[in-house]
């Protein structure tokens, strides 16, 4: 028997021919990534461990991008920022994208690619739970806590165990009501939100390679909502296509050898979906798992929508929201943030008609925000679009615990853009395909 996506990857980085699931063996890590949240935490841990005048093991491959608790007023969050600022001063690194600067980029699952450090066949480890995201390159990406990434930033290398592969096959052709964020609600609706607890999620399928590489990120991002280890999907010529283009942008040029699926490898079990058959769907307060249809709650008021996120906020999801704004106005309080500044900027180009895709949401009575996290993860009481008071809010972000977006008793349905959108149009929770012309 040959071996799935995950554990070619993680052999090749042990030095092996081949693992199973369920070993512990300990990798060679291509990428850390790190933010202001917990960037802090690994460097005292790295200055405790190693020594205030140690070294990280490869400059090069150390990547801080500052996106949490940025455009604020907070002192703590500022003193974040100071912090990551000293850390790079003395490391002397060259992939630090500070805010305030014209190299700020904002969101860092996406921001990651886009400079060019996100390449098939390569681990990368990060200090948030949706590094994951970078599966969608066919590469094992994975979240972990402030000390296994000290360990690694001086060594270069961590310890894991060999997680079991579970498959999920999307066929046929997507629906144009239907986006990536309702293939993985329907996902996670089905196996719980600790269904895949310490295991890939391998995604694959017709429908799937339809998708463009923003879409194959929602896929992979949302993978650890339902507890996955990392998510997957196998490189293709779309993913070797966006990887060149950010090379001749003058992002990362380190070579990469990709890893391709055998189709023999041993998995949990496989999920298998034809799209036809799939619904715009939602996920309930207060668990991602908490699945419905568009239809089942349809009508239900809505006091808030937000576009945004690193699940939401890419320039797919905002075409997609702008068809069905352009032209209309929003009765309910909107929020688009842009995931990174390049985002932003391809808003401002992209035109629908003849308006670009930032003219049409400031039409619409939309309110715009800096590329950043924003309010997905709450944020100091000034983060823009975080909700204050127990409001209902549709949101294009990954997860809707009590809390996550600020109130305690604010109530979070996760949706697809396209959702999102059709709801800021109506005030209630809409099916987009009754506003689709």
């Amino acid at each position: 028997m040959g071996m799935t996506m995950t554990e070619q990857l993680l052999a090749r980085h042990a030095g092996r021919d081949r693992v199973a699931a369920g070993e512990n063996i300990w990798v060679d890590v291509d990428t850390l990534l790190t933010h202001d949240v917990c960037g802090p935490g690994t460097i005292g841990i790295f200055h405790e461990k190693f020594g205030r005048d140690a070294k990280v093991w490869d400059r090069e491959r150390v990547v801080i991008i500052p996106d949490h608790y940025i455009f604020t007023a907070d002192v703590m969050a500022h003193r974040n920022i100071d912090i990551l600022r000293e850390f790079v001063a003395e490391q002397d690194l060259p992939y630090y994208y500070d805010v305030g600067t014209s190299r700020y980029k904002g969101v860092c699952h996406i921001a990651l690619p886009e400079e060019g450090h996100a390449r098939p066949g390569e681990l990368l480890l990060g200090t948030d739970s949706h590094t994951c995201t970078a599966g969608a390159f066919g590469m094992f990406a994975t979240g972990v806590g402030n000390t296994d990434a000290a360990f690694a930033l001086g060594t270069g290398k961590t310890w894991l165990k060999v997680p079991e592969t579970m498959r999920f096959e999307f066929e046929g052709d997507l629906p144009e009501y239907l986006m990536a964020k309702d293939l993985i609600l329907m996902v996670i609706g089905d196996i719980g939100f600790s269904g895949a607890t310490y295991r890939a999620m391998e995604f694959a399928g017709s429908a799937v390679f339809d998708l463009n590489i923003e879409e194959r990120m929602t896929l992979c991002n949302m993978a650890i909502e339902a507890g996955g280890k990392n998510g997957v999907i196998e490189p293709d010529q779309v993913t070797f296509d966006y990887v060149a283009d950010r090379t001749a942008r003058g992002g990362t040029r380190r070579e990469y050898t990709p890893v391709h699926d055998t189709a023999d490898g041993k998995y949990v079990g496989t999920w298998r979906y034809n799209v036809a058959d799939l619904e715009p769907l939602v996920a309930k307060p207060h668990r991602p798992d908490n699945r419905a249809t568009v239809r089942e709650v349809a009508g239900t008021k809505v006091d808030r929508v937000y576009i945004g996120s690193c699940t939401g906020g890419k320039i797919t999801d905002f075409e997609a929201a702008a068809r069905l704004l352009q032209g209309q106005e929003v009765k309910v309080d909107t929020f688009i943030v842009p995931a990174t500044t390049e985002v932003a900027r391809e808003m401002g180009r992209r035109k629908i008609g003849d308006r670009s895709l930032t003219e049409i949401f400031a039409a619409a009575g939309c309110r715009l925000g800096e590329s950043s996290c924003a309010a997905c993860l709450g944020g100091p009481v000034d983060t823009f679009g975080r909700i204050n008071e127990p409001l209902t809010c549709v949101s294009t972000t990954n997860r809707n615990f009590p809390g996550r977006m600020g109130h305690k008793e604010g109530r979070v349905y996760l949706a697809s853009p396209l959702t999102a959108a059709a709801s800021a149009l109506t005030g209630v929770l809409t099916d987009p395909r009754d506003k689709m012309n």
